[in-house]
């Protein structure tokens, strides 16, 4: 059976998204959902805990995180906790070598260098056999993050979802990804595409 190709949503906002989220809570009351960091996230999060969701079964937890102190304003883990403080939600920190579960969904943003998760064109940082959690570190570090990283390895983005999507601003970021649907190019989007056999939906505007 072939794999499905990625779809461009007819919209791409942050509304659109959220709708998206709630949809796969509905169908799977304990379902566990990987989210990105950074602050682009933050405002769909506010608009799920508004949805009134039973958030009672619901795990979430980070695709990566930046290795900070828990109260440190990088932490990705800490404003997670902070946006969904107010629900049911259990929410799983990630560690170093942690085995990473089954997904029912994965949401990911991509940066401009093709960068997903932590994985990065240029980084250090050794993979390890099965799904997993990996610590890695950007070459060069970039100024507004100079951070290590703890990351889910490529073997987990691509073999532990149910659905996968990707949620990206911009033209330059849209250029990057429609690279690495034709199959040119090698960098971690391209090569999460080429690997990846569940749907992958993508949420692109321009801003």
């Amino acid at each position: 059976m072939s794999k499905p190709d990625p779809i461009w949503a007819e919209d791409g906002s942050g509304d659109a998204v959220a709708r998206h989220l709630a949809r796969v809570i509905a169908a799977h009351p304990s379902a566990t959902i990987a989210v990105p960091g950074g602050s682009t996230p933050l405002p769909i999060f506010e608009k799920l805990v508004g949805e009134g969701i039973d958030w009672s079964g619901v795990t979430l937890m980070l695709g990566d995180d930046r290795i900070v102190e828990h109260g440190h304003a990088a932490s990705n883990q800490a404003k997670l906790e902070g946006a969904f403080c107010a629900t049911e939600a259990r929410i799983v920190a990630l560690e170093e070598g942690m085995a990473v579960p089954d997904l029912d969904l994965l949401w990911l943003g991509m940066g401009e260098d093709g960068h997903i998760a932590s994985l990065f064109p240029e980084m250090e940082g050794e993979d390890a056999p099965g799904r997993t959690v990996i610590r890695t570190r950007p070459v060069p570090l970039p100024p507004e993050a100079p951070f290590p990283r703890l990351s889910m390895n490529m073997e987990a983005l691509t073999g532990a979802p149910r659905e996968i999507i990707l949620v990206i601003r911009g033209e330059a970021k849209k250029r990057v990804l429609a690279d690495a649907i034709a199959g040119r190019g090698t960098v971690p989007v391209a090569t999460l595409i080429a690997r990846a056999t569940c749907p992958i939906t993508i949420y692109w505007s321009p801003e």
